[in-house]
């Protein structure tokens, strides 16, 4: 055979090769589709469209809602054996994944979780939907593939199958959440259980965590308005930060003092801040407890001392921290002018800059000009401590943004 006729045979034998393989291939697909994969079941073909995969890398973390736990629930040294709790939460900023955390920090035994859920997309801790948490320990869940809306109210469910208590609570939420079992469902005025759901953002540049009492808790505001300072700030951010209230009616920046105010500040501070996911500047509005509940301090300089070494604290971990001033109470039932001397002494080396990073001053924002030892009567509760809803609003609105930024320094209150 003639060389040419030779390469010529071989080419066109390639060639068939080439055509039969590529034809096999085709009919594969028609039959079986792309790879021969088995579709999923039901339940996980919302996760197939949204793989979690993508959590795990690129945007970071950040706190979109956290709650500090207080303490132990009374009545509930047995816990909430198959009952569902659906702590209904108000979000700060969105993202498309998220997690939640889920603390028996005061609870004796284990916490059983069987179900949970956020805006009813399944939520699960290490691939699997149940967990236990120790007395006194905490769970962060897996990442779970949910739209959040920034500034909108947030489902977080989850069923506790058999006893563990007590239930580790933040009672006095203004926020209306829900309790279910087999008689119904109840509402209820405690978040039970969820200390934190964030989420993952590439807008937000991290999180400004607001370390206060009854006035950042929001005491004296409307239910379910979601119109406390840290709030109102977080309207005022449009999605730059998360905002993570970590307020705590009756907290003492030392101490614990008579009722239910949790831990101190100083105590707390490595939990409810620092560990704040994406925590970046902490406000710091802590203080009044400590001069007008019982103990009382009468020595100001022993409160600036403690908040400084909350201040030491926060920077040791790198975070920019603004301080708050401490707001009048003339007409309170443990108001006296020795107390309110005490008061304006703490707020006088606030304002000299010493104290912190920078400083907003609530004082201005609330006193009356006419009697600046009194909430002005607009912003009053009617306990004349605590702000309602536009007493509030002033409070977030006092708030210097520009100083809550790391690379900036303002030393003074902006108006």
């Amino acid at each position: 055979m003639p060389r040419h006729q030779g390469y010529a045979l071989l080419i066109a034998l390639v060639a068939g090769t080439a055509a039969l393989a590529a034809a096999v291939a085709f009919a594969t697909t028609l039959l079986t589709g792309p790879g021969a994969t088995p579709p999923p079941p039901a339940e996980t073909q919302a996760a197939a469209r949204n793989p979690v995969a993508p959590a795990t890398s690129g945007p970071s973390w950040v706190a979109t809602w956290t709650a500090a736990p207080v303490g132990a629930e009374k009545g509930t040294e047995g816990g909430f054996p198959g009952r569902t709790v659906r702590n209904v939460v108000h979000t700060s900023i969105g993202g498309d994944v998220a997690r939640i955390t889920l603390s028996n920090l005061f609870g004796t035994t284990p916490l059983v979780v069987d179900q949970a859920t956020v805006n009813t997309r399944p939520v699960t801790f290490k691939g699997s939907g149940t967990v236990t948490v120790a007395a006194g320990g905490r769970v962060v869940s897996d990442p779970v593939v949910v739209p959040v809306a920034p500034d909108a109210d947030l489902q977080v469910s989850f069923r506790t199958p058999r006893g563990g208590g007590p239930v580790t609570f933040h009672g006095y939420t203004h926020q209306t959440s829900f309790l279910i079992d087999e008689r119904g469902t109840f509402t209820t005025s405690n978040w039970r259980y969820l200390t934190a759901v964030d989420v993952r953002s590439e807008q937000a540049l991290g999180a400004v965590v607001a370390l206060g009492d009854s006035l950042t808790a929001g005491s004296g505001s409307s239910t379910d308005a979601n119109a406390r300072w840290p709030d109102v700030l977080a309207d005022r951010l449009g999605g730059r930060y998360g905002v993570a209230n970590a307020g705590i009616a009756g907290n003492r920046v030392v101490g614990i003092g008579r009722g239910t105010g949790g831990q101190s500040g100083t105590d707390r501070l490595d939990r409810d801040v620092l560990g704040v996911a994406g925590a970046r500047t902490v406000v710091v509005a802590l203080g009044i407890n400590d001069v007008q509940q019982y103990p009382q301090e009468s020595d100001p300089q022993r409160i600036v001392d403690s908040l400084r070494a909350l201040t030491d604290r926060a920077h040791a971990r790198g975070l920019r921290v603004v301080g708050a001033t401490l707001t009048p109470f003339e007409g309170f039932a443990t108001w006296t002018p020795q107390r309110d001397a005490v008061r304006r002494a703490v707020n006088e080396q606030i304002r000299s800059g010493t104290v912190y990073d920078a400083y907003v001053d609530f004082d201005a924002a609330v006193r009356d000009p006419a009697a600046p030892n009194r909430l002005l009567a607009s912003y009053d509760s009617g306990d004349h401590l605590h702000l309602n809803d536009d007493g509030y609003r002033a409070l977030g609105d006092r708030v210097d943004l520009k100083s809550l930024d790391r690379d900036r320094a303002p030393r003074s209150d902006a108006l």
